[in-house]
């Protein structure tokens, strides 16, 4: 498997029943040919239907990827731009998709409609129920285990309040412990137990360049920060753009508390695909799922990548769940490998020394 390969898997079935409306004439396409797809996944329909004036956004960096490399025009809405159409593929978090529902509302042309649908086991019911109640009115059918829901507002019958509201969800807010975050982000409203054991269990004694794979909203690298001080530039790659904001925020805290000057940079990276410094550490709480399915190879390819960007006398410092098989690849690579400690369904790994 590529690494573009481990978050291939598009939504298809949630993707197929988002287009059934037209297939069924209960909706038309654009007469001008524009859309704007919150969210968007490539797939087989998606390529059928999508037209050159169709814009994709996407925030996760292998699935932005993966449109690209579909043709699909990837980026990002004006503030103010509208489209006669917006499809929209929800997210379960319910802050989040109403977040997402009102940004799609606020880029919906007059007498446009707003396109979404979701898998039932996902919260579909409730994702319909929150955009009639923004928007005034919708309407729905059933297709391929999913809902497929839209509405056409008009201005009298939105709920300017609500929407104001909603779009508010989304901007970072206050946790746990001074930390910043966001609804959606990995464990976005605390403090993650396995980074946190990891944090506990760093030495003190690492030193020079440091970076943290998979930083999520940076709270390890904060910790790196807080509990290292030989620790001179620390760089933080994330693959979900909408972590970077939160970071940057946590970061300066962290910098600020620890009064000494840092290099700090947060960088959107699929770390999967390889990092472009070398680094004298690295720590990493790395994903391992996709979905709700277990997928190791996705932890072994950080792995990898750290082994890549490391200095031959380089440290990682991981964490993940018990258990996962990355010993052998953590052997493979390194000369030396230890369990630090094993505790609550969680491994801290010590790994020295590159193999070249």
């Amino acid at each position: 498997m590529t690494a573009a390969g481990f978050f291939a898997a598009a939504p298809d079935a949630a993707l197929a029943a988002l287009f059934v409306p037209f297939e069924s004439a209960e909706l038309r396409l654009p007469a001008d040919g524009r859309a704007l797809f919150l969210r968007a996944r490539a797939g087989v329909r998606l390529r059928e239907m999508a037209q050159p004036g169709w814009l994709c956004e996407q925030s996760f960096m292998p699935f932005a990827d993966e449109l690209g490399r579909n043709g699909l025009r990837v980026g990002e809405p004006a503030a103010y731009e509208v489209f006669p159409l917006v499809l929209v593929l929800p997210p379960r978090q319910r802050d989040e998709a109403r977040a997402l529902f009102a940004r799609a509302l606020r880029h919906t042309a007059p007498g446009g409609t707003v396109l979404a649908s979701m898998p039932n086991t996902e919260g579909a019911k409730s994702g319909e129920a929150d955009l009639a109640k923004l928007t005034g009115a919708a309407q729905h059918l059933s297709k391929h285990k999913c809902r497929v829901f839209w509405s056409t507002p008009n201005a009298a019958g939105a709920d300017q309040a609500l929407l104001a509201e909603w779009l508010a969800f989304d901007a970072p807010r206050a946790i746990v412990d001074g930390y910043v975050s966001r609804p959606g982000l990995f464990a976005w409203d605390r403090i993650d137990r396995a980074s946190a054991l990891l944090a506990a269990h760093l030495p003190d004694d690492l030193q020079g360049r440091v970076a943290d794979l998979g930083a999520g909203y940076g709270y390890l690298a904060s910790q790196v920060i807080a509990r290292c001080p030989r620790v001179s530039a620390i760089d933080l790659y994330e693959a979900e753009a909408r972590a970077l904001e939160p970071a940057r925020v946590n970061l300066a805290r962290a910098q600020r508390e620890c009064g000494r000057e840092l290099s700090v940079a947060v960088h959107w990276n699929d770390v999967t695909r390889g990092l472009p410094k070398r680094y004298d550490a690295i720590v990493s709480n790395p994903p391992f799922h996709q979905g709700r399915a277990d997928l190791p190879e996705l932890g072994r390819a950080f792995i990898t990548s750290a082994a890549d960007a490391l200095q031959p006398d380089g440290r990682l410092w991981l964490v993940a769940n018990r258990h996962l098989p990355y010993e052998a690849i953590l052997t493979a690579r390194f000369r030396e490998v230890r369990s630090v400690v094993v505790q609550e369904g969680f491994k801290v790994i010590e790994a020295n020394g590159v193999r070249q």
